[in-house]
């Protein structure tokens, strides 16, 4: 079997070894991590797509501002998946939480008329996601008006759960205020980086909300040749 990054590899073993690492050590490798090397990826994206597939059977998913290689399959069965480190929500609000968001950025986009080829992302104020996923848990529980899901329930009890887990995963960074300014919480500055277009609201209503259970299935990412699949670190 012939490795398809061996030609590569003799001319640029440095950079070769960087753009390896680097779509391993974390799930996402943004352009502006090491645009020098994601560039290098770009142009040699058939030869690195080649070598994940044939060696790994991973994906290797890139557009503009981001890449990431995506496996379907965990090998080591005695990794249980409750000890596995990869991104995805359990508990029913969790995942109806994510999928609002990714409502809430699609909307933004919309009215910011941002794309993907834009250089700055987009930026919101967690008051206005705090506003619009109270709004759709109501709509999507009608009766639950001024029960559970109320305004601070929604913040405190999921809101606080959700956004730590999507900054560690880097699909979201909060942006630090200038030091002379004290914000409150609802003017808190997010930032959503591009991660964000690899993903859909496709399952909102049904595959979500099927039951009552407490266990909802994870995001669904948005890969090149969609099939449902779930969504895991390569790591």
């Amino acid at each position: 079997m012939s490795n398809p990054l061996e030609a590569l590899l003799e001319r640029h073993p440095a950079r070769v070894q960087a753009v390896l690492n680097i779509l391993v050590e974390t799930p996402y490798f943004y352009r502006d991590d090491n645009e020098e090397t994601f560039i290098f990826l770009r142009r040699h994206r058939a030869e690195f797509t080649a070598f994940y597939q044939e060696f790994y059977g991973w994906r290797l998913i890139m557009d503009d501002k981001c890449a990431r290689v995506f496996k379907s399959s965990w090998y080591n069965e005695k990794v249980s998946e409750p000890y596995r480190d990869v991104f995805g929500f359990r508990h029913r609000d969790d995942c109806i939480a994510f999928m609002i968001l990714l409502e809430f950025f699609e909307h933004q986009l919309d009215e910011n008329s941002l794309t993907v080829e834009d250089r700055e992302n987009l930026r919101f104020r967690f008051g206005d996601l705090l506003g619009y996923t109270h709004r759709r848990f109501l709509e999507l529980f009608p009766g639950d008006a001024g029960g559970r899901y109320s305004e601070d329930f929604v913040r405190s009890s999921i809101l606080r759960r959700v956004l730590p887990i999507l900054e560690r995963y880097r699909l979201l960074t909060r942006v630090p205020p200038p030091p002379d300014l004290r914000v409150t919480e609802m003017d808190m500055i997010f930032e959503a980086m591009p991660a964000l277009y690899h993903y859909n609201t496709g399952r909102l209503s049904q595959s979500v909300l099927a039951g009552a259970t407490e266990v909802a299935p994870p995001a669904v990412p948005v890969a090149e040749d969609p099939p449902a699949v779930s969504e895991g670190a390569a790591q």
